[in-house]
């Protein structure tokens, strides 16, 4: 198979889909790797890094879109993208099409096939190409959240430590999975009082036995929400329902119930976000005010550490690369249902019953698709 890469064009993004090391085993594999010029320098691959691995490396996005099967890429297709996929041709990559109709239909009427990064599962039930930059965001959001609180940048004034004689900050995490998880562990690191809230027990229970005494658990009725949201100095949004557009849990109204300054960090903004005031932002401009709250809604902040982002991303992805390049899209699905799980879209139809259903978009079973 022939394996396009080429430089990611989303504002701020710095990573690259394939890693100097997943163009060296794709090549072992038989396979052709094309890569734009400069594709990895953010992350800090050289282009000579890439030809010592075997690829070819080109000058445009239109010479690897034309000639590649199968485009390796991180984030969604920007729109100038979108019209350079044709007919038959593999996507892989991070998609979050249900908050996202306008890239769905572009999608649909390339014809391409799409299988995303975020929809694909494991035996355990976990998303394993989405859980690296989960685990990243994570812990990225109390660093990016004590900068938010900052009062040069709009934000409480709040130490995320405290100092002796003087209370550290209070930080709510909505959202027990790995994101949150991630996000409790580094806030309460740097001395925050964090406390977690999430729906499942056993998940609580869990976070209990793991981290006792690190941070607090609270169910997340809608009054334990809102009792705790009021009190935070910050609240990190850390829900996830894979496929889908993200739930609104803090509404605008509750906004006046919390302390003036006090931050927002929404790591669920690629779904939609779960804060109804939540609109995505770059790291150019992260940070913006509603009734006095700071919001953070950067919907790539994995691409602020490209390089850790890059290498971690590509651990994940690259087995399923080369399954995809192996057998060609249509057996490894057949062969792994957990990679079955990522088609979303094949051939002018959405195969992602959570897309559909956030979109009003009619579905097909992957199944069928995997016949057409």
């Amino acid at each position: 198979m022939h394996i396009g890469c080429p430089t990611e064009i989303k504002p701020q993004e710095y990573r690259v889909g394939l890693t100097p090391n997943a163009a060296r085993e794709a090549v072992a594999h038989g396979h052709r790797v094309t890569l734009q010029a400069g594709a990895g320098q953010g992350a800090g691959f050289t282009d000579h890094d890439y030809v010592e691995a075997g690829a070819v490396v080109v000058d445009t996005a239109e010479e690897v879109f034309a000639t590649a099967d199968m485009i390796v890429k991180v984030k969604e297709p920007q729109a100038v993208e979108r019209k350079m996929l044709r007919e038959g041709q593999l996507l892989f990559t991070y998609l979050h099409l249900a908050p996202d109709p306008e890239q769905t239909h572009d999608l649909l009427a390339s014809g391409c096939t799409a299988i995303a990064y975020e929809t694909v599962t494991d035996s355990s039930g976990g998303l394993p190409l989405l859980a690296p930059m989960s685990e990243v965001a994570g812990r990225l959001a109390p660093q990016v959240g004590a900068w938010t609180l900052q009062k040069a940048n709009g934000g409480r004034g709040v130490l995320m430590g405290g100092v002796p004689g003087v209370s550290p900050a209070r930080v709510v995490v909505i959202g027990g999975g790995v994101v949150g998880t991630h996000a409790a562990r580094v806030a309460a690191g740097m001395g925050a009082d964090v406390t977690v809230l999430d729906r499942s027990l056993p998940r609580m229970r869990y976070l209990d036995d793991t981290f006792s005494g690190v941070f607090k658990t609270s169910f997340a009725s809608a009054g334990n929400t809102a009792e705790l949201v009021a009190e935070a100095d910050m609240v990190v949004g850390a829900v996830l329902i894979p496929g889908a557009a993200a739930p609104k849990l803090v509404t605008r109204a509750q906004l006046s119930t919390m302390k003036p300054g006090a931050a927002i960090v929404d790591v669920a903004i690629d779904q939609g976000g779960c804060f109804e005031t939540s609109r995505a932002t770059t790291h150019d401009d992260p940070i913006y005010d509603v009734d006095g709250i700071m919001h953070y809604c950067v919907a790539n902040m994995p691409g602020a550490v490209a390089r850790t982002s890059t290498i971690a991303l590509g651990n994940a992805t690259m087995p399923f690369m080369l399954a995809l390049a192996d057998k060609g899209w249509r057996e490894a699905c057949a062969d792994d249902p957990h990679l079955m799980a990522g088609l979303n879209v094949h051939a002018g139809k959405l195969t992602y019953f959570a897309v559909g259903k956030a979109l009003g978009i009619d579905v097909i079973a992957p199944s069928l698709a995997l016949k057409q």
